[in-house]
């Protein structure tokens, strides 16, 4: 029974009950040690749920990769042949049930919230996770990614773990404090001298555990002194000693095994399941037909750590003889490390061999762990160097980039060898790169260039990126040292970067290197390169076709780069409701998977499209979260698409002085050569004319005109005339914008600008027809700042004007518009659920939301309607 818990017990009961409503979602419970998380756990689990899953972290199975999920999914793998290729071929070579295949992290996550949706087709499911805090680094990220995309699964997730030790973003949290002191004294035992009875409960200080089991060393002042974990310690060490030898030297081999499989434990101690019959009754373990399990973190620690050096040795020893067979060749080889003194090359091997086949799998966080180690046991200098620099390289993919840089560093103090040191300085390089250290990272890379002649392009390639956000000199010094290779993709980058359009033949060559030997991330940085040479098409085209091979190959996490030039394109092209679909679900993938650059340019591109809508408060919170997304001392990735959202978002609302300095500070270094600052130029002319400085904008309009004629793009010279036009106020000017090609928004703009200038010059009767194309573009794109200008300009020329009704998938979330156009197309739940990392459940869930907003009653009305 629980005591002083009816809040939590609630809480819990109403997860449990948005499960059963075809909802769901997860709780991170918190606490110190001996709070009461676990028996709250052990509560919940009595809830009258369709199926209770239960888990949690071992500490000596920290390093050991899907430790935890297979102990926690076990139960369900026989839902796995439902779920999408990619996703059922991760999980099962992380399970040991089929070919082990290097997936992408993201893709494990995917295929845990599959999985789990699966499961709850019956009814609610209730997954409690104890311990999180040890659970090994790819189980806690896919366990976080799926938690962060609960929605409309019918699972309740539970995650249990100590204060300070599980870092869970974003996720709802319940924290566990002291019981009352009335609840308190309940729990006590009986019986108790009064003093000691209030001194306890003084100690104590409400915490459940040490209610119950400080009692028991009560008498023992010195040896129990310390804090209340050491005091608890103390207590169950205590018990432990006045056991039998037996029972100690099993409960020993027991602390020691990290699956709590009853017989591996046995036959390592050469025990009967006799002896652990006085820990039974002394409330130590508990043990089932198969399996034994420590009643509290604490006690496991208290045999483990009371036990000596030498037993503690001997034990490993004894549980890697236990553990025969190639399936439990990675515990056996931890057990080795465990026992090991000091070097010990042959230790060292199995490690290694222990960190391939974690990496194989998509343990990249269990391969760092375990390359690591090994160097610790390798005897050569070069082994210790070559196997710290493997862990830096899986702990990067792992997206620890901190520890990647540690290690690295490690590894170059001990080989200096030049080509080695190139290797080391590349993965630095890319670790500081993605911790914002843009500067570190150009360094690195560049030096990592001549360091390894043989590799220099790729060095530089990846050195690229930080100089684009550095700027001059590093941007071009990069360019002029690729410019010297003599490889394709080094002088496509140099002439996309310096603006060059690349010629057709080469767009085809990228095309064409859509082949299962170039990885696609070769060429995803000439996505994002396309746009600095004015060649949006091509560059959307490229990223729809990566995007289109990483979900067809379970490459999730590439997925946000890709989507945010994809809603780049698409917003460019006036196709402003794709981009928000686009630029929605690339954002829900980087928040998941711990992207940050991505977090930052997706929430910038977000807020560009609040800011043509008029939504001032989502605009502020996207740019918000933009300019958050960043390291100490660097600038977010999003910066400038950002500014220029809050710019474009004060001109809309009529504040052309507050938009001028925030886009004539893009035409600067570091940032006049981003994307956004060549694009924002046409708005920060009209700001400054409108707010009466255009000479302001001079310099920056002589920019604009240099990259329309490099790009020869007609769009681009259409915006060169629009600005000159609204510089000089000369109507030959207009009109040859209004002549060239020119994209929606772009163009019904150019027509407001004008008809407001024939206005003024009392043509209304001109005016009208160019007003009203202007106002139709802006409805139909929904945008309502620049509407309504339109509107009040055709008022005035005496035409009177009605609200356009808005369209029923204006009324769609970006999801239910992305989901709805598949389905409307043919796809049935489970493709749509494949091709967009979802559970057909969750597909069901929003489609079920958007038939209403639609007016439609069923599927087959889709096809009919305008999305």
């Amino acid at each position: 029974m629980l005591y002083g818990r009816e809040r939590e017990q609630e809480r819990l009961r109403e997860l449990l009950d948005a499960a059963r409503d075809g909802s769901g979602g997860v709780l991170v419970v918190r606490g110190g040690p001996g709070i009461g998380k676990t028996a709250l756990l052990d509560w919940a689990a009595g809830l009258d749920a369709a199926l209770v899953l239960r888990g949690g972290g071992v500490e000596f199975e920290a390093d050991l990769p899907f430790a935890g999920l297979s102990l926690l999914l076990r139960p369900v793998l026989g839902h796995l042949e439902r779920l999408p290729a990619p996703q059922r071929a991760a999980l099962a070579g992380a399970f040991g049930l089929g070919p082990a295949a290097a997936a992408d992290r993201l893709l494990v996550g995917f295929g845990v919230l599959s999985l789990l949706a699966e499961a709850a087709g019956d009814g609610p499911v209730l997954c409690l996770v104890d311990d999180a805090q040890w659970l090994d680094s790819v189980s806690a990220d896919a366990l976080l990614f799926a938690a962060r995309r609960l929605g409309g699964e019918g699972v309740a997730l539970v995650l249990a773990a100590r204060d300070g030790e599980f870092a869970a973003p974003g996720l709802a949290e319940l924290r566990l404090s002291g019981l009352a002191d009335a609840d308190a004294a309940r729990l006590i035992e009986d019986g108790l001298d009064p003093g000691v009875r209030h001194r306890i409960l003084a100690e104590a200080q409400g915490n459940p555990l040490a209610l119950i089991e400080l009692p028991r060393v009560a008498g023992d002042e010195p040896a129990a002194a310390g804090g209340l974990s050491e005091r608890l310690l103390a207590a169950f060490r205590g018990q432990v000693d006045g056991l039998a030898e037996a029972t100690r030297a099993v409960l020993l081999v027991a602390a020691a095994e990290d699956t709590g499989d009853l017989g591996v434990v046995l036959r390592a101690a050469g025990a009967q399941v006799g002896d652990l019959r006085p820990a039974e009754q002394a409330r130590l373990v508990e043990v089932s037909a198969a399996a034994l399990r420590f009643r509290h973190p604490l006690v496991r620690a208290a045999v483990y750590h009371g036990a000596p050096f030498a037993q503690r040795v001997a034990v490993h020893l004894a549980l890697a003889a236990a553990l025969p067979g190639p399936e439990a060749a990675d515990r056996r080889a931890w057990h080795r490390a465990a026992a090991a003194t000091g070097p010990d090359d042959d230790v060292a091997e199995a490690l290694e061999s222990s960190a391939r086949q974690a990496r194989e799998r998509g343990g990249y966080g269990a391969a760092a762990a375990a390359y690591e180690r090994a160097a610790q046991l390798s005897e050569a200098p070069a082994a210790q160097a070559r196997r710290l620099l493997l862990a830096a390289e899986n702990a990067l993919v792992a997206g620890d980039a901190a520890a990647a840089v540690r290690l690295a560093e490690r590894a170059a103090g001990i080989d200096s060898e030049p080509a080695f040191l190139g290797r080391v300085g590349w993965v630095e390089g890319q670790a500081w790169f993605w911790q914002g250290g843009h500067r570190n990272a150009y360094d690195l890379l560049t030096a990592a260039a001549d360091l390894a002649p043989d590799t220099a392009g790729r060095a530089l390639l990846h050195a690229v990126h930080p100089a684009w956000y550095l700027g001059e000199p590093q941007l071009g010094e990069c360019l002029d040292r690729l410019a010297r290779l003599d490889e394709p993709l080094a002088r496509y980058h140099v002439a996309a970067v310096r603006g060059r359009p690349l010629p057709m033949g080469a767009v085809a060559d990228r095309r064409a290197a859509l082949d299962p030997a170039r990885n696609p991330r070769d060429l995803v940085e000439l996505c994002g390169f396309g746009f600095v040479a004015g060649q949006d098409a091509e560059a959307h085209g490229l990223a729809a076709a990566l995007a289109g091979r990483c979900r067809a190959e379970g490459l999730a996490g590439l997925l946000p780069t890709l989507l945010f030039f994809i809603a780049e394109a698409e917003l460019f092209q006036g196709r402003h409701r794709d981009a928000a679909v686009s630029a929605a679900e690339g954002l829900a993938i980087a928040r998941g998977g711990g992207q940050p650059l991505w977090v930052s340019q997706l929430s910038a591109v977000h807020a560009t499209l609040a800011a043509i809508e008029g939504d001032e408060q989502a605009c502020r919170a996207f740019a918000a979260d933009a300019l958050a997304a960043a390291s100490p001392g660097a600038r977010p990735a999003g910066h400038a698409w950002a500014q220029w959202a809050l710019a474009l978002l004060d001109l809309g609302l009529g504040r052309p002085e507050s938009a001028v300095p925030r886009v004539l500070a893009l035409q600067e270094q570091p940032h006049a050569h981003h994307v956004a600052a060549h694009r924002c130029i046409p708005d920060l002319v009209e700001a400054a004319v409108r707010a009466g400085s255009p000479g302001a904008a001079t310099e920056a309009v002589g920019r604009l005109e240099a990259f329309a004629d490099r790009t020869g793009q007609p769009w681009a010279q259409a915006l060169v005339h629009r600005c000159r036009a609204l510089l000089r106020g000369d109507e030959h000017e207009y009109r040859m914008s209004l002549k060239l090609p020119a994209r929606p928004f772009e163009q019904a703009r150019t027509e407001l600008l004008y008809g407001e200038w024939l206005r003024r010059a009392r043509r209304k009767a001109d005016a009208r027809p160019v007003l009203q194309r202007a106002l139709e573009a802006f409805e139909r794109l929904g945008a309502r700042p620049w509407a309504a200008r339109a509107r009040a300009e055709l008022e005035a020329t005496g035409l009177p004007t009605a609200a356009r009704a808005e369209p029923s998938a204006a009324r769609l979330t970006p999801q239910e518009l992305q989901i709805a156009r598949l389905a409307a197309q043919g796809l049935s739940n489970k493709d749509i659920a494949a091709q967009l990392f979802l559970s057909p459940k969750t597909v069901a869930y929003h489609l079920y939301k958007a038939y209403p907003k639609l007016g439609v009653a069923a599927r087959a009305d889709l096809a009919a309607l305008a999305l």
